[in-house]
């Protein structure tokens, strides 16, 4: 929908209490792959399209549970959530917002092509009670679904059937409908204009029903995935923010007294993931079987990875080594498990040999360019630590937009991926990376289909456990058998560097989403 800039001025200006319009001009080193908020199960996009959409349940600025479209919930049962719906909220088209579009939602989040399917594949039925009521039944106790729904935004049901957007589009087989391109929310945000891969724009919801607590009313989202031109544009004033600050120019920016660099801890762990299920492995020359069925030969690949050269030298400090699936501040973390075996190339080639490769092999290796800070150089790194125990990597580093589909197809062999499990609970990682694949939504983004019996059954306790320590013991216990088992290659955490003028005040969360409503021009 196009307005005239003049009148939108105004109206903003009279909604918004203030005396002129604010422009922010924000840069990335990737787009948002689409608006459609059941798209795509990434931060990025979800922080984007979090600004236009919003779920039931909401995080404030300590990543704490606050309402959102929904007021207040309580458990009438074990297994049954009620959820009381905030009144006179309306959809950017006017439509207003009931339980008729939750129970939609829900159904449009865990159907096909939904990528968000596991945050729904707990849920048994979402029923309306009234127009302002709903519950919402789960297949067993599940006494963490306040904080498992904070990324299910609500559609509209009567927007998504007038532009048969009815099912999510889906990101692994190209499909695209209205919602990629259009947007209609409840959020503090409307999409006023769409360009992917080159500029979004987003303007104040003068009609939203919450409080913003900053002054922007217009919003120029600009992908730059070139790290020099990207840090160019910030210092010559195109741009307002940027983010991520390539790790060379941290101390560059900082030195200028119009910019400052805001950074702290990530919540995310960049991992890498085998292929573990075909019988054949895909993209290696060798045939007939499949060497990542192998402990050993996952277990080398592990001890061949120089992690402190990686931290020192490719992350130049800004990483910290994990050798777990989660961060430190993720309920369930478990510093005893926090042990990385030591980087030894002689006992990784001894550790191929006793599998029936002395002289190595070649394996296929996918990887963003544009995705996690660094993550075509981390790529890189480990490809060169694997030569030196005899395995050749054809490396492909691609930009997200082609990676995503790909690997969420499950079309690779070997492949860099990075999590922040958005409950901010181990449950998540458990059940999405960790936990057999099904048709439910169960280990989504298990791409190597990693699949171990106890860890299914703990996932399962886990989830339905109240009691502090046990639920602790069986997280550990998960994550003892899947570290045993080299599941998959945990690297690091990266730290979140934003950089921006210093008359902009923004709040940095440690999941690395950027609310535009937080963010103040002066």
């Amino acid at each position: 929908m196009k307005f005239k800039p003049t009148l939108l001025a105004v109206a903003l200006a009279l909604a918004c209490g203030v005396s002129a319009a604010k422009t922010l001009r924000v840069a990335n080193q990737g787009d948002a792959q689409s608006m459609d908020p059941h798209s795509l199960n990434e931060s990025m996009q979800l922080s984007f399209t979090g600004n236009v959409y919003e779920p039931l349940v909401a995080r404030d600025k300590t990543l704490g549970l606050t309402p959102g479209l929904a007021t207040s919930w309580k458990q009438t049962s074990p297994t049954v959530w009620r959820f009381e719906l905030r009144r006179n909220v309306s959809f950017h088209d006017g439509t207003p917002f009931t339980a008729d579009d939750v129970v939609f939602s829900f159904k449009r989040a865990a159907g096909d092509g939904s990528d968000m399917r596991g945050y729904t594949n707990s849920i048994k039925e979402v029923r309306k009670l009234d127009a302002h009521t709903v519950e919402i039944e789960t297949t067993s106790p599940f006494p963490i679904l306040p904080d498992v729904i904070t990324l299910v935004y609500m559609m509209s049901k009567k927007w998504c059937e007038e532009n048969k957007a009815e099912t999510p589009v889906d990101r692994r087989k190209g499909i695209e409908n209205a919602a990629s391109f259009r947007a209609n929310g409840t959020g503090p945000f409307r999409l006023r204009e769409r360009q992917p891969n080159q500029r979004t724009v987003l303007v104040r919801n003068g009609n939203y029903w919450g409080k913003v607590d900053g002054n922007v009313t217009e919003v120029v989202f600009t992908p730059i995935g070139n790290d020099a031109t990207r840090v160019a544009a910030l210092l010559s004033g195109e741009v307002d923010v940027m983010e991520p600050v390539p790790l060379q120019d941290v101390d560059r920016i900082k030195a200028n007294p119009a910019l400052k660099v805001m950074q702290g801890p990530e919540l995310r762990t960049i991992f890498l993931g085998m292929d573990q299920r075909r019988d054949e492995l895909q993209f290696s020359n060798v045939k007939g079987k499949n060497p990542f069925k192998d402990v050993r030969v996952r277990r080398a690949f592990y001890q061949a990875i120089d992690i402190e050269t990686i931290k020192t030298r490719v992350m130049r400090g800004a990483a910290t080594p994990t050798a777990l699936m989660v961060a430190p501040g993720i309920k369930g973390f478990t510093p005893d498990l926090n042990k990385r075996p030591a980087y030894d190339p002689e006992g990784a080639r001894k550790l191929l040999a006793e599998a029936g490769y002395p002289n190595g092999f070649e394996v296929g290796m996918n990887c963003p360019n544009d995705r996690y800070v660094n993550d075509g150089a981390i790529c890189q790194a480990v490809a060169a630590n694997l030569a030196r125990i005899g395995v050749k990597v054809n490396l492909q580093t691609e930009t997200k937009g082609t990676y995503f589909p790909k690997i969420l197809r499950r079309d690779t062999s070997f492949y860099l991926l990075g999590w922040t499990p958005g409950t901010y609970d181990s449950h998540n990682p458990l059940s999405a990376l960790m936990a057999t694949p099904n048709d439910k939504g169960q280990g989504q983004f298990n791409l190597g289909w990693y699949s171990n019996a106890r860890v299914d059954e703990l996932t399962q306790l886990v989830q339905a456990e109240t009691d502090p320590a046990k639920r602790n013991a069986m997280i550990a216990e998960a994550f003892k058998i899947h570290q045993d088992e080299v599941g998959h290659i945990p690297l690091h955490q990266q730290a979140l560097a934003w950089a921006m003028k210093a008359n902009i005040d923004v709040v940095q969360l440690a999941d690395n989403f950027m609310p535009f409503k937080y963010i103040t021009v002066k």
